[in-house]
This record gives structure tokens, sequence and C-alpha cells, in this order.
């Protein structure tokens, strides 16, 4: 009988270690793809909404709201027509256009003024001397920054309000996710342009006197984040087209 080679009887052993090692990455794989497949239930998981980023989640959201918001301003378009082939005393016509105009309904023309924030340059460092350098949080625009520009304005006089592409009434609320603006329902991204009807005198001086607005103008001059204001002296704000349903909480 031949004697063993040396290192023969390991080698074998290597060799059968490595086959049952491969059999079970494939037996383990096997597993995962049924898993994978059971919780899909036939649907592709990477389209599937619980595995969406919130910020996808959110922008899925304010398009359909758009479209909804759409489908409401067309369907209180035909209200108002039905309301108007009533027999109505004009005295009734003209309180109820007087409401509507009053509650931000209808589209309101007259002077005004434009107010543009905007995030820093990208890589944007600081401008001045002497001072830190940026923090992500001092690039952007904030909720509080927003909320400033529109209550100064209302303060100032103004007889209605432009946020992007949306009037504001009663119930509007400025609200941030992120660095994006979502406003009735929908998602907005910088720059947020603000518009707003009224004396444009009384307008900028409540603006110019908001200590909220003085404080974000320190970051625009040390990090360059964006601001203009432009008086415009014919513009249009249009009238507030979604649902003015409202929903309380009421206690048990």
């Amino acid at each position: 009988m031949n004697p063993p080679q040396p290192g023969s009887s390991r080698a074998g052993g290597m060799r059968i270690v490595g086959r049952v090692l491969t059999c079970a990455v494939f037996a383990l794989a096997g597993l995962l793809f049924y898993i994978s497949a059971q919780t899909a239930k036939g649907t592709d998981l990477r389209t599937d909404n619980s595995l969406l980023k919130l910020s996808d989640v959110i922008r899925e959201r304010s398009n359909q709201n758009q479209q909804l918001q759409g489908e409401v301003g067309d369907l209180q378009d035909r209200a108002d027509e039905l309301a108007g082939q009533q027999a109505q005393s004009p005295a009734d016509l003209a309180q109820l256009g007087t409401l509507q105009q009053q509650a931000g309904l209808e589209p309101l023309r007259g002077p005004g003024l434009v107010v543009t924030l905007n995030d820093a340059p990208p890589n944007a460092t600081a401008r001045i001397p002497g001072i830190p350098e940026p923090g992500v949080n001092d690039l952007v625009i904030h909720q509080q920054d927003i909320q400033a520009v529109v209550n100064a304005l209302w303060r100032g006089g103004a007889e209605g309000i432009q946020v992007m592409d949306q009037r504001l009434i009663s119930t509007s609320a400025v609200r941030c996710v992120g660095n994006t603006l979502l406003l009735q329902g929908r998602v907005y991204s910088p720059p947020y342009v603000i518009r707003a009807v009224g004396k444009t005198d009384g307008l900028k001086a409540a603006v110019d006197a908001d200590p909220t607005i003085r404080n974000y103008l320190q970051y625009v001059a040390a990090y360059g984040l964006g601001w203009k204001v432009q008086e415009n002296p014919e513009m249009t704000v249009p009238g507030y087209d979604g649902s003015v349903d409202l929903r309380v909480a009421t206690a048990l």
C-alpha cells in the first residue's frame, strides 16, 4: 500500500467543506427569493409606497391634491353659476360678492409687493471675515422665515396674499417638510415667491420692521441666502379655489 501523500487528507476535507458551504449558500438564496416573492405578492417592491422615501410620498400626494383641487375649483365655479341663476335680490348678490372677496375666493387686483426667498448657492461659505463657516441649517429657507414675511405683510395692511401659486385664506397654514414647503396639500421647492396686494408703503415698512426678517437678513449678508423685494404698481392674486369646509375636533 502506498503511504498517504502529505496534505492529501486535508485537501479532501477542504473540498467536502466547500461543497457543503456551496449547497448551503444556494439553499439560503432560494429561501430569500421565496420570502421576497411572498412579501411582494406579485408587485414590484421598488415601487411599493411603504418603501419610498418620505419626500417621494409627499410629492406623490401633492400631485394628487393638485388634481383634486382643480376638480374642486370646477365644481365651485359650477355652484356659483347655479346660485347666480336663482332668484336673488341685487342686495343679496352684492353681499355675496363682498363676502367672497373678504374670504379670498375672488381674484384681487391692485398695487403690491413681491418678496422672494431662496436657499444659499451650493458650497456657500462665510462672506464676512470672522464669522464661523455655515452649517446645513444656515443655508436653507425655514418655515419661520416664510411665516415671518407672511405675517409682516398682513400687519402691513395686505388685502390678499399669494404664496407660490396659491391664495392664502383664514385656514391656510405654512409648513416646511425638510427643505420643501407644504402648503394646502401641495409641495414646493425654493425659490419661494410671496405676493401681496395692498399699499406698498405700509407693506414695505412692516417687512423692514419685523425682527425675524431682520435676523434672516443677517444670514443673507453672511452666507448668501436669497432675498428680493419688488414693488408692483398693478398686480393680481388669484382667488382661492380649494375646499373651504372647516374640520374641528370635539371633546368626547
